[in-house]
């Protein structure tokens, strides 16, 4: 069957009275309320089949944010689907300020967690189609927060998706599964974005013929690809650009055509992607310096000095997806490192898939950044 959805990712949700004011923040949380009820004002026009949220739903998995969220995702007219982030439960119990993990079903019964005591959920949204909403928020022993899955969902996933060969499958977690930056799974800065034990969930999803990832985290608009699977991951709304998707699946072609959105003006935010990239580029410098004095660089730091600030917006502009980065003043080395971050097929040639495409689920091609190839749309 043919159907339309939508796709935003980590909204962070946060109520005036919860705003907590941390001063290297890369994320417009002030806006939160307001770009939400703008992104769905207009999701409610377009006669949508479902929404999916990737995670990321609130500030720091305050109550009342949750409970805000879940009364305004009530009132729509067509069904929502959620999967927790790392801000969402930042431990395994609740705090005073903050709940926890086995907590969030029960906020979100009305969206995907029909069985709250499970905070993994297999539902059939439409005849045919399957969504899969994973959980890849855990905490070892000291409490501390890792992006993996546990074994209980992986044995899960091992012993329902032999069933759905069928059918059209959707998988939702919030962290990447797929690297959509060059050498993220081992990069200082970039692995903690990827789910540890990734390639354990590609085994699983790779056999069971699952072509389809849709993950949050990383603020960035991207699309991958590899071993036959697709991850879409979707920048932030409260984060420049401000994007969101709407997508459509046709069932005669095998496609599924994305296009994205971009929220521009928020009363009291007139002009709202000018201020939010000018944010990003004045909290920028200490994360260049990291970026330019690790591995694998390893820049002298009286070098990275010199060329950070001629990096103020290079994460706006790998967040927006679809850019070519040409830092021809750089040494070799940093030019090249950068230089890979952009959209670029493996000749060299512009290769813009990142906000607007159409994949095509009949014929597939990987290559190195995006590791993904589909049929581009205008």
């Amino acid at each position: 069957m043919n159907f339309r959805f939508a796709i935003l990712s980590d909204p962070h949700i946060a109520l005036p009275t919860t705003i907590l004011n941390h001063s290297n923040r890369f994320h417009l949380v002030e806006v939160s309320i307001p770009a939400l009820k703008i992104v769905l004002d207009h999701l409610i026009t377009l006669n949508l089949d479902f929404l999916l949220i990737a995670g990321d739903l609130t500030q720091d998995g305050e109550p009342e944010n949750h409970r805000w969220l879940a009364d305004c995702l009530a009132t729509l007219p067509f069904p929502v689907y959620v999967v927790p982030g790392n801000h969402d439960v930042l431990s395994l119990t609740a705090t005073e300020n903050q709940i926890g993990l086995g907590d969030f079903p029960f906020y979100y019964q009305q969206f995907g967690y029909s069985h709250p005591e499970q905070i993994y959920y297999q539902k059939e949204i439409l005849p045919g189609v399957q969504l899969i909403g994973l959980n890849s928020n855990q905490f070892d022993e000291q409490g501390k927060q890792i992006g993996s899955l546990d074994a209980e969902q992986l044995h899960w996933l091992k012993q329902i998706l032999p069933s759905l060969k069928n059918d059209l499958v959707m998988v939702m977690i919030h962290h990447n599964v797929i690297e959509h930056l060059p050498g993220q799974s081992n990069h200082e800065l970039g692995k903690r974005y990827m789910l540890a034990n990734a390639g354990e969930l590609l085994d699983i999803l790779q056999e069971n013929g699952v072509k389809l990832l849709i993950t949050g985290h990383l603020h960035v608009q991207d699309l991958a690809f590899t071993r036959g699977i697709y991850e879409i991951t979707t920048g932030s709304l409260v984060s420049y650009p401000h994007p969101y998707r709407v997508l459509e699946y046709c069932e005669n072609t095998v496609e599924l055509a994305i296009e994205s959105f971009h929220l521009q003006n928020i009363p009291g935010w007139e002009n709202l992607p000018a201020i939010s990239r000018q944010w990003l580029g004045d909290r920028s410098y200490p994360f260049m310096m990291r970026l330019l004095t690790c591995h694998p660089l390893n820049l002298p730091v009286s070098l990275a000095e010199e060329l950070a600030p001629k990096l103020r917006n290079f994460w706006a502009d790998v967040a927006q997806g679809d850019t070519i980065f040409d830092f021809s003043d750089f040494p070799p080395l940093a030019r090249r490192y950068f230089y890979a971050f952009s959209a670029i097929d493996p000749l060299g040639n512009p290769h813009f898939i990142d906000n607007q495409a159409v994949i095509s689920f009949k014929h597939q091609f990987s290559y190195q950044r995006s590791n993904f190839l589909l049929e581009m749309g205008e």
